[in-house]
């Protein structure tokens, strides 16, 4: 009997503390993290590279290439880098009619390629680095990743570079949005992202301990370097691995609302959980970091608080959801027979309202975050917000899901990388104020011809840069990919480091 009652305790005060943690992280979503006072921004211009990942990317990458190169200024001028990870559809027929100076592909061809997106970007990084050090910009440049159906913000770029004006900032987190939000799943992933998400991510700006997702991550180059030939990993979310890598270096990562990236929402459920599946196998990879954490003396008490948090959740979330059923099964148990176990099962009476309470406890977050998502975003309506706090149990019921399937893959040694399909475009972004390009006339989905390979114009050697970057790069790390011919864009060549 006793243990009855110390278990009714247990499932009681995790029942309670669903809620009460949420309530506590919504306050949050009113947080702007500020960028440093009395930190001046140098006057010379901030040199960005965009690096793009593509694989198989035809629906989107017109689109996505042409918004990155409208996020430049005089003060930040931006170069984006596409990866072709060995695409057989019309993405590398496409890349090669997007004619701008600033545009550079690299090919990356089998077997070398789609090892991962991990691997992607690291052959992005050891390019960007050897013509940086060329130009002797290793210790300004700034890189960011943003997915093949990324579109980033108006003022992205300044804002970023406002908050890297402080040294001791090594990385920036962008939010991140859904643009195809018409369908109720895709709201979901909005309501997650754009409100859930970013709430949290404005505590972590508090307590240091910011994460680095895959869409709209900026880090110094220079920093990138102290992690050569390779800062991402294999890792399954070799975004997340990174800012923990820089968290136990010393390294400040900070988050701005203020820029965001929009990417596509899945809207089907079979994609879904094959995407977060990947997601929740990365995060059981990346609990082997918590030692790490507990010793460094870069993280402190309440930073490290979330990481616990953050990692050990998604191992606990088997043997909670385990639990979980367990009580469901006991409870139909107990009605039938009319006991109530100890306390553990409301029987007669009061039967009505502990289940009123058991839905208040379930739904009440849910509808917290849609009311969050409705005030502070004001971009959908009212009855769909609420709708979507409806449904985000059964939401996260599929992220349980997600994370079986994903300890199951674990233990299997099945560690391979499942890419996202896209979908369609048709240059409406759902409600989201982003500028889009006008999609392009349809271009056939057989696989293409790759652009003849030609040698890029030779950059000229100014001075070389102070940095502590490796100053010669290995041919080997090199051979992998083949650099095409960036081309003028018939849009405002008069103009390339303005907005366009």
């Amino acid at each position: 009997m006793q243990n009855l009652t110390v278990a009714t305790m247990i499932m009681m005060a995790l029942l309670i503390w669903w809620p009460v943690q949420n309530l506590v992280l919504a306050a949050f979503a009113w947080r702007v993290p500020q960028p440093p006072r009395g930190v001046r921004r140098t006057p010379d211009p901030v040199p960005f590279w965009i690096i793009i990942p593509a694989l198989n990317e035809e629906r989107v990458i017109a689109n996505t290439v042409r918004n990155a190169l409208t996020t430049g200024t005089r003060w930040t001028p931006v170069r984006v880098l596409v990866v072709d990870d060995g695409s057989d559809d019309a993405t590398p027929h496409i890349l090669a009619g997007i004619t701008d100076p600033r545009l550079h592909v690299l090919r990356r061809n089998l077997p070398m390629a789609r090892q991962g997106k991990g691997e992607s970007l690291n052959t992005a990084f050891r390019y960007i680095l050897r013509i940086a050090q060329q130009e002797g910009t290793v210790d300004r440049a700034v890189v960011g990743v943003v997915d093949g159906d990324g579109r980033c913000s108006e003022g992205m770029l300044d804002e970023i570079a406002a908050l890297m004006a402080e040294d001791s900032v090594g990385a920036v987190q962008c939010r991140v949005r859904i643009h195809n939000r018409r369908k109720v799943l895709a709201l979901l992933q909005d309501l997650e992202f754009g409100a859930i998400a970013d709430s949290s991510q404005s505590l972590r700006d508090l307590v240091g301990s910011v994460g680095m997702g895959g869409n709209g991550q900026f880090t110094r180059l220079s920093v990138l370097a102290k992690f050569y030939p390779s800062p991402w990993s294999a890792c399954l979310v070799e975004d997340l691995e990174l800012g923990l890598r820089l968290h136990l270096s010393g390294i400040r990562v900070r988050y701005t609302k203020s820029a965001w990236v929009t990417q596509q929402g899945l809207t089907d459920v079979g994609r879904l959980l094959r995407q977060r599946t990947r997601w929740a196998q990365g995060n059981l990879q990346c609990a082997r970091y918590l030692k790490h954490l507990n010793s460094s003396r870069f993280v402190g008490s309440a930073g490290l608080a979330d990481f616990l948090l953050y990692l050990v959740s998604p191992w606990l979330t088997v043997p909670m959801s385990i639990l979980f059923v367990g009580l469901l099964a006991t409870s139909g148990v107990a009605m039938a027979t009319g006991n109530s176990l100890g306390g553990l099962v409301a029987t007669g009476d009061t039967v009505g309202t502990s289940a009123a309470l058991l839905a208040g406890l379930l739904f009440l977050p849910g509808l917290v975050w849609s009311l969050v998502h409705r005030i502070r975003l004001g971009d959908e309506g009212l009855f769909r917000c609420l709708l979507a706090g409806l449904l985000y149990p059964w939401f996260l019921a599929l992220g349980i899901v997600a994370t079986w399937r994903a300890l199951f893959r674990l233990l299997g040694g099945r560690n391979s990388w499942a890419k996202t399909e896209r979908l369609a475009e048709d240059g409406r972004t759902g409600g989201q104020p982003l500028p889009l390009v006008a999609a392009q006339a349809p271009v056939p989905s057989m696989p293409l011809p790759v652009p003849a390979v030609i040698s890029p114009a030779p950059v000229p050697p100014p001075p070389r840069s102070p940095a502590t970057a490796p100053q010669g790069i290995p041919a080997a790390h090199l051979v992998d990919a083949q650099v095409t011919r960036p081309i003028q864009h018939p849009q405002d060549p008069r103009r390339p480091m303005e907005r366009v």
